[in-house]
C-alpha cells in the first residue's frame, strides 16, 4: 500500500494524541473539528469504508478526548463504526489509509491495535455492558478512573443496552452514557423508541426548561453545595413531571439533555459538568449523521459506508462506469426469490433485525410493508418473533447476517428447533466477508446449526439453487431450514422462471474424476470449478460433487465416491472444526470405507481483515491453493513458479 498525498491540516498534524490535543485552547476546536472531518473525507474518498457515522460524532470525538484522561478514563465505542476520528487523534493518523485494508488498521476498535482502544466491537449494543463492567472493576481496584460508553439510538433498540442501563441503575458505579441521536442505524431506525426520542428532541416546554435549569445551575455553582442539591432535585422534578425523559430515570440514570452534538464548547461544559456528578449518568446529544459532506447527509443510508473512490464535493464515483452486463448479489437473489414466493404463498412473510437494506429486504418492505418486519437490532427477539409467527401458520423468512444470528443462537435452540417450527433461517453474509474482518466474518454457523435437531442445513452454489432452496422450504411446515450464502456477486447465470423443489439431503456429481474427490459445499465450490480445469490442463483429472446439504447429509453419494476415489477433499466457507467436512467425516468414522480425507475450511484462529480474495489465498481456500493441495496428494511436481 501506497502512502497517499494527503496532508491533514496544521493542527491536526500536530496532534499525535490526546496529550497534543489538549494544549490547544476551547476556541481552537472548532478548527480542530474542521480539520478532522475534512481529513476523514480525504481519505475515505479515496481508499473507502464506514463514512456517515463518524463524521457524525467529529465533535464528541473531540469534547471526549479533550475534556477526559484517555487511555486511564476509559472510552468504549459502540459498534465502532463511528470510531474514524478516534483512531485519528489516537496516534494512528498517518496509518489510517490503510484502514480495512489487508494487514492494515481494523475497522473497527480493537484491543490489540491500541490501549486507547478498550474494546474490541463490531456487534451493537455491547458498550454499556462493557462500559459498566469496567467502572465496576475501577472502583473495585480504587483506580479513580472515569468510564463513558458512546452508543447509538439504533443500538440503543438492542435488547442488551437495557440489560445493562437496568443493571447499572441498581448498582454503585460513575457509569457516563452517551446517547448520540441521529435517528439512523445503518437503515432508518424503526419501534416506540425512535418515537420516543422524538417526543424529548422536539419537545419546546423541555428544551426550554432544560435551557433554563443548565443557566440556573451555572449560576449556583458558586452558592454551595446545599443550593446546588436544591437546584437539581428541582430540575429532576419539572423534567420528570413534564417531559419523556423518564424513562432513563426509572432505570436509574441522571438523565441530561438534549444537547447540541455539533457545538463541541458546548459538549466539553457539559463533560466538564458530568465529570462532577456521581452515580450513573446519560448525555442525550443529538447529531446528523454523515454531518459536513452535504451527499452523506441527504442519502444517510447510501453513505452509511463508501467501498469506491469518489468526489469529495459532488460524491459522485469515480469508478468507471462497466459496460458488462450487472450481475445481482446473493441477497438479491434472495429478496427477489422471497417476493415472488409471498406473491404465491399467503404464508410466506420475512423478518429483518434492522437490515434491510444489507439483506435486500428493503424492496420487499416497501412492495409489500403488511408481509415484511423491521425489528430493530435485536436478533434474538427477531428469531423467537419469527417463531410467534409460525406458530400462526405463516413461514417466515428471518434474512440475518451469519455473523449475526450467533446473538441469537439459544432461540433458534429453544424457540425454533425444539417446537420444530418452519422458521427459514437465511444466513446472508456467510463466510470470509473482507474489510469488516473478524467480528463480521460468518463462519460459524455450519457448526453451531449442524448440531441441532429438526433442522434442515443447506448452502447453494449458484443464484438458481438458492431459489429453488427458498421454495423447498416452503414445503415442509415440521422442521426449519438454514440457508446460507455469501456476501457479494452471484454467478451472473440464467435462472429460469418459477422453482423447483429439492430433495433434502440430495447432492450432484459435477464432474468424475480419477483418484482425488472434492465434496464441496455452497459457493466456494466455483473455486474448485475453476481449480478443476486448470489441473485438467495439466493431465490431473479430479472429481467434483456438490454436496448442497450438509444436514442431511446425502451419505448415498459419500458411499459412492469412497468407493470410487483413494482420497477425498472438502471444501467449504466456514471453520473446520465442527463443520460441513467434519459431518462427513464422522459418517465415513462408522462405516468400512478405507479412503484418505483432507478438510479445507478455515483454520482454527481468527482471519482478520482485507479483501475475500485475499483472505481466501491466506487460508488456502482459493482455486490456486487447492489446486497446489490437489498436486502434492497425487505426487506431481508444482505447477506454480518461483516470483
Amino acid at each position: 500500500m501506497n502512502k497517499p498525498e494527503i496532508t491533514p491540516g496544521p493542527l491536526l498534524a500536530n496532534i499525535n494524541s490526546p496529550a497534543d490535543l489538549k494544549k490547544l485552547s476551547p476556541d481552537q476546536l472548532n478548527d480542530v473539528c474542521f480539520e478532522l472531518r475534512d481529513y476523514i473525507i480525504d481519505v475515505v474518498s479515496v481508499h473507502g469504508g464506514h463514512f456517515g457515522a463518524s463524521l457524525g460524532v467529529v465533535e464528541l470525538t473531540v469534547a471526549l478526548h479533550y475534556v477526559f484522561d484517555t487511555p486511564h478514563d476509559r472510552l468504549v465505542w459502540d459498534v465502532g463504526h463511528q470510531a474514524y476520528g478516534h483512531k485519528i487523534l489516537t496516534g494512528r493518523r498517518d496509518q489510517f489509509y490503510t484502514n480495512r485494508k489487508y494487514k492494515g488498521l481494523s475497522g473497527f476498535p480493537k484491543r490489540s491495535e491500541s490501549e486507547y482502544d478498550t474494546f474490541g466491537v463490531g456487534h451493537s449494543s455491547t458498550s454499556i455492558s462493557a462500559a459498566l463492567g469496567m467502572a465496576v472493576g475501577s472502583d473495585m481496584n480504587k483506580d479513580n478512573r472515569n468510564v463513558m460508553a458512546v452508543i447509538g439510538d439504533g443500538a440503543m433498540t438492542g435488547g442488551m443496552a437495557f440489560e445493562a442501563m437496568n443493571n447499572a441503575g441498581g448498582i454503585p458505579n460513575n457509569l457516563t452514557v452517551i446517547l448520540n441521536d441521529n435517528n439512523m442505524s445503518i437503515d432508518p431506525n424503526v419501534g416506540a423508541l425512535k418515537e420516543y426520542l422524538a417526543d424529548i428532541t422536539t419537545s419546546q416546554t423541555f428544551n426550554k426548561i432544560r435551557d433554563d435549569v443548565y443557566d440556573m445551575l451555572g449560576h449556583f455553582r458558586s452558592a454551595g453545595d446545599k443550593m446546588r442539591k436544591v437546584a437539581s432535585k428541582m430540575e429532576a422534578a419539572m423534567t420528570s413531571a413534564l417531559t419523556p425523559g423518564g424513562l432513563f430515570r426509572a432505570l436509574g440514570f441522571k438523565y441530561y439533555g438534549p444537547v447540541d452534538g455539533h457545538n463541541v464548547k458546548g459538549l466539553v461544559r457539559h463533560l466538564e459538568d458530568l465529570k462532577r456528578i456521581p452515580g450513573p449518568k446519560l448525555l442525550h446529544i443529538v447529531t446528523v449523521k454523515g454531518k459536513g459532506f452535504a451527499p452523506a447527509e441527504k442519502d444517510q443510508v447510501k453513505w452509511h459506508a463508501s467501498g469506491s473512490p469518489f468526489d469529495k464535493i459532488t460524491g459522485k464515483s469515480l469508478q468507471a462506469i462497466s459496460k458488462a452486463p450487472v450481475i445481482p448479489k446473493y441477497q438479491d437473489v434472495f429478496a427477489d426469490a422471497v417476493i415472488e414466493l409471498a406473491k404465491q404463498d399467503e404464508r410466506v412473510v420475512a423478518v429483518t433485525p434492522a437490515m434491510p437494506s444489507g439483506t435486500g429486504l428493503l424492496k420487499m418492505m416497501k412492495e409489500m410493508p403488511e408481509r415484511c418486519f423491521d425489528v430493530g437490532i435485536a436478533e434474538q427477539h427477531a428469531v423467537t418473533f419469527a417463531a410467534g409467527l409460525a406458530t400462526e401458520g405463516k413461514i417466515p423468512f428471518a434474512g440475518i447476517y451469519s455473523t449475526f444470528l450467533q446473538r441469537g443462537y439459544d432461540q433458534v435452540v429453544h424457540d425454533v428447533a425444539i417446537q420444530k417450527l418452519p422458521v427459514v433461517l437465511c444466513m446472508a453474509r456467510a463466510g470470509l466477508v473482507g474489510a469488516d474482518g473478524p467480528t463480521h466474518h460468518g463462519l460459524y454457523d455450519i457448526a453451531y446449526l449442524r448440531c441441532l435437531p429438526h433442522m434442515v442445513l443447506a448452502a447453494p452454489m449458484n443464484e438458481q439453487e438458492l431459489r429453488d432452496m427458498l421454495y423447498t422450504a416452503t414445503c415442509y411446515t415440521d422442521r426449519s431450514f438454514g440457508i446460507r450464502y455469501p456476501r457479494g456477486k452471484a454467478t451472473g447465470m440464467q435462472v429460469r422462471e418459477g422453482f423447483t423443489e429439492m430433495e433434502p439431503g440430495k447432492g450432484e456429481c459435477i464432474r468424475k474424476g480419477e483418484r482425488v474427490a472434492v465434496l464441496s459445499y455452497g459457493v466456494i465450490g466455483n473455486h474448485i470449478v475453476e481449480a478443476a480445469q486448470k489441473l485438467s490442463d495439466e493431465g490431473i483429472e479430479i472429481g467434483h460433487y456438490n454436496m448442497r446439504f450438509v444436514k442431511p447429509l446425502d451419505t448415498a453419494l459419500v458411499d459412492e465416491v469412497a468407493q470410487e476415489y483413494e482420497h477425498i477433499i472438502t471444501i467449504e466457507d466456514g471453520v473446520k472444526i465442527g463443520g460441513f467436512g467434519s459431518a462427513v467425516a464422522e459418517y465415513l468414522a462408522e462405516t468400512p470405507h478405507r479412503v484418505r480425507m483432507t478438510i479445507l475450511g478455515t483454520p482454527d484462529r481468527l482471519v482478520e481483515h482485507g479483501t475475500q480474495k485475499e483472505l481466501y489465498k491466506e487460508v488456502g481456500l482459493d482455486a490456486d491453493s487447492v489446486a497446489e493441495r490437489v498436486r502434492e496428494i497425487v505426487g506431481q511436481p508444482s505447477m506454480v513458479t518461483a516470483e
